[in-house]
């Protein structure tokens, strides 16, 4: 595969500068993407749905509103995907699941949906997860496989696996992911793209997730630009979403070039806890040095929490206890085994274990409040290990469970406190496999992170590189 000059290799805000100066039509870019799709989907299986007649509708629609110099917004005309989580009306939600009727209404855009069909966006289809999103890895006993664009017998991460292969291999440069325990930032992690989760409650949620207050919405995108657009976007209020935090019209792009210089940067190699791979660690180490030469004053340092795995875990198989504990015997037979028994695992516990990790919880948001009184941002790994092959649960030789989150420490513990938290590419393994820096701001200020994450971005970026597809 090769990056030239197709309009599929474009990001969101080069698309809309060629629109507004006439020069490519968002036809022509649909045209393109369409075209990505129908030659790389059969090789990383990225997408469940494909509407190529929706997606070309909407980008006349487009043509017509940039032709009058009327844009309905900033992704006017712009390729975009949805996650197969996500309600979107005309297109079943399948949720990667066979227990899912396929012949239902499908009536209901979700939040995010609403607001993109809002600001013009060509909406492409919709792209793969894991059964209900349960777990880091991109496979479901509905689609199969989601394969990773860089090392295809390796997994993409999940559960918004689909949405960054869709992404890294052109196939739309915005990408709609949702995050309840690393599931933006691991898939961006393993993949090569940005994604970032944003405070919870910045982006409308309905239906809200059966796992609760720990599930983000975000973009995802190759360049940290095009994140900062999407979320302009997908931020805007919803009633639906009593959870939503109040709107202030905040512009995202405005400070994204303000860079970190002055910035107080924590450090954190392995969150006093967590084992890390030494080719991980190596790079991430690395990416974390070169903020000292952008201006920030840079102090390795750990927040000073225990690992809160049974914190988030007890919370997690509650959730999907009270989510899928009472389907029918012959649809629990049809679900992935694992899911069947982190449900299980949720319904052997008990209210006291329940309120014990909640009020558990409410101690590490406090600990991290008081943390970014001191720092700006934290920097850490966005995962222990390179990108999982096939079939595995966990990485060959794992001494540390049997969970996923087993590897994922450093992103389950952001969704317990609801901060925002993005993960960008730093570098690769000798093999080839993307590895990821993991950016967390503090409450509420996604400005901080998209700030630092754009730094970083003018001196490492893997945007235009091509994925090997091998």
């Amino acid at each position: 595969m090769h990056l030239g000059s197709d309009p599929a290799d474009l990001s969101a805000y080069e698309l809309v500068d060629l629109y507004r100066s006439r020069a490519l039509s968002p036809v022509e870019a649909t045209r393109a993407v369409l075209a990505r799709i129908d030659r790389l989907n059969p090789v990383v299986n990225a997408f469940v749905v494909v509407d190529a007649e929706a997606a070309l509708a909407d980008a006349r629609a487009s043509e017509a509103r940039w032709a009058k110099g009327t844009p309905a917004g900033p992704v006017d005309g712009v390729p975009t995907s949805i996650k197969d989580l996500v309600l979107t009306k005309g297109w079943p939600t399948l949720r990667g699941s066979k227990t899912v009727d396929r012949d239902q209404p499908w009536n209901d855009d979700a939040p995010l949906v609403a607001r993109l069909r809002e600001s013009g966006a060509v909406l492409l289809g919709k792209t793969t997860t894991p059964e209900f999103g349960w777990k880091g890895l991109c496979d479901s006993p509905l689609t199969g496989i989601t394969r990773n664009p860089w090392a295809l017998g390796h997994t993409t991460g999940g559960s918004s696996g689909g949405a960054a292969a869709a992404v890294v291999c052109g196939m739309g440069p915005l990408a709609s992911g949702s995050d309840g325990g690393g599931s933006i930032r691991i898939p961006a992690g393993f993949s090569g793209c940005y994604g970032i989760k944003p405070n919870f409650g910045r982006v409308p949620a309905w239906p809200l997730s059966g796992f609760g207050t720990v599930a983000h919405n975000g973009p995802m995108t190759r360049t940290v630009r095009d994140s900062a657009i999407f979320l302009n976007v997908i931020q805007k209020p919803d009633s639906r979403d009593w959870y939503g935090m109040p709107y202030d019209g905040r512009d995202w792009t405005a400070d994204l070039e303000a860079g970190v210089k002055g910035m107080r940067i924590a450090f954190s190699p392995r969150l006093g806890f967590a084992p890390v791979d030494p080719e991980v660690a190596a790079s991430v180490a690395k990416a974390a040095a070169t903020f000292e030469d952008l201006g920030a004053h840079v102090e390795e340092v750990d927040p000073g929490f225990a690992d809160p795995y049974d914190i988030f875990w007890t919370l997690w198989t509650a959730g999907a206890y009270t989510t899928f504990g009472g389907l029918p015997k012959e649809k629990r037979a049809v679900m992935e085994e694992g899911l069947n028994a982190s449900i299980e695992a949720g319904a052997r516990l008990s209210l006291k274990q329940y309120l014990d990790a909640v009020s558990a919880r409410q101690n590490l948001g406090g600990l991290m409040r008081g943390f970014h009184d001191r720092y700006d941002i934290l920097l850490t790994p966005s995962l222990a290990v390179p990108a999982l092959k096939h079939g595995e649960m966990v990485p060959a030789g794992w001494r540390h469970g049997d969970t996923w989150p087993t590897w994922t420490p450093f992103s389950y513990p952001f969704n317990l406190t609801q901060q925002p938290a993005a993960s960008i590419p730093c570098g690769f393994t000798a093999t080839g496999l993307p590895i990821g820096l993991h950016i967390v701001g503090p409450f509420f200020r996604e400005d901080l992170v998209f700030r630092a994450s754009r730094a970083y971005e003018t001196v490492y970026s893997i945007a235009k590189k091509a994925p090997t597809l091998q």
